[in-house]
């Protein structure tokens, strides 16, 4: 007991008198006083540079990754008042998962993780394939008379094959009366939050000037901010694709319909954000490698749910400066 007391004392000496000599240190150190063993925590001149995301990666080893919505990653640290997070996150199957689990994890229908990763119904899982959890904002309505998928796709911005693929509606039995669907990325109306759709339209995002560089060298921007806070930047076939801002790739699609990105990559950056570049070519990265600013990415394509060459650039976490 005594040597507690000692213990103590001696520690808030040391705070008062502040720190004293290594010299004297070795001195007065013996297994009776000696302080417990501390985690090393990650230098900072490595962890600097991460995101949130990449620190958790290194952490987890890359095996699963949390979702980032709440302070902790879990459904039951997020706060009414926080804003949503819209940065897309990866899950590493693990054995004895299933859709449904992953997709109430990270507050997703299950519809969300079969649109975004190609999964038909019944569609097994296997331990190690890597998931990708998009954050899709949109509408959901319920069917009323007189409703058809054009109306629906004109009224609310969407489109027709998004809304069939992500429904996954059996054509042959058309629309029915009192069916809930989702309009993906839907502008009009608020979205619900209970199946997997979050709005953030009444958050600011923040705005980091000249962090990011053009994605292509010469191009024409043949639409403005849409979807998930994107602009669509038109050049020939084949076009160079450079990277924004120095990152990590945590997506790396070089096939498949993918939600309507077609071919596409997400790089995640030192200050928290992401950029998305999708309906590509040609990917010329593979997940998990880091680039730097201008580094060549990619080529410009018209791959899924695009109708000429261009690039679909999203930044997501900030504002997109193109």
């Amino acid at each position: 007991m005594s040597s507690l007391t000692g213990f103590l004392t001696a520690s808030v000496n040391q705070a008062v008198e502040g720190p004293k000599s290594v010299e004297s240190q070795l001195t007065e150190t013996n297994s009776q006083n000696m302080g417990l063993l501390e985690p090393v925590p990650m230098s900072s001149a490595s962890s600097a540079n991460l995101s949130r995301a990449e620190i958790e990666t290194e952490i987890t080893g890359g095996s699963a990754i949390l979702s980032e919505t709440g302070p902790l990653g879990t459904i039951a640290d997020i706060k009414e008042d926080q804003a949503p997070s819209d940065l897309i996150s990866v899950y590493t199957v693990r054995s004895g998962d299933t859709l449904e689990g992953i997709a109430q994890m990270y507050n997703v229908s299950v519809n969300t993780l079969r649109w975004a990763n190609d999964l038909k119904k019944g569609s097994p899982i296997r331990p190690g394939e890597i998931l990708t959890i998009l954050p899709i904002t949109g509408v959901k309505l319920t069917v009323k008379s007189g409703d058809t998928l054009k109306t629906l796709a004109k009224k609310y911005n969407g489109d027709i094959e998004e809304i069939i693929a992500y429904n996954d509606l059996d054509l042959t039995r058309g629309l029915k009366i009192g069916d809930t669907i989702i309009i993906p990325n839907g502008e009009e109306g608020s979205a619900i939050s209970s199946s997997g759709f979050a709005s953030t339209a009444k958050y600011k995002s923040p705005s980091y000037s000249g962090y990011y560089a053009k994605p292509v060298a010469n191009y024409r921007r043949t639409q403005g901010l849409h979807g998930h806070n994107a602009v669509d930047l038109a050049a020939p076939l084949g076009t160079p694709i450079y990277a924004a801002a120095a990152g990590k790739i945590i997506v790396a699609k070089s096939s498949g319909w993918n939600g309507g990105y077609g071919n596409y990559i997400v790089i995640a950056h030192g200050n928290g954000t992401q950029t998305l570049y999708a309906h590509l070519s040609r990917v010329g990265v593979n997940i998990g490698s880091r680039v730097s600013q201008g580094e060549n990415i990619g080529a410009m394509g018209s791959t899924g749910n695009s109708t000429g060459s261009h690039l679909h650039f999203e930044v997501r976490g900030a504002t997109n400066p193109f």
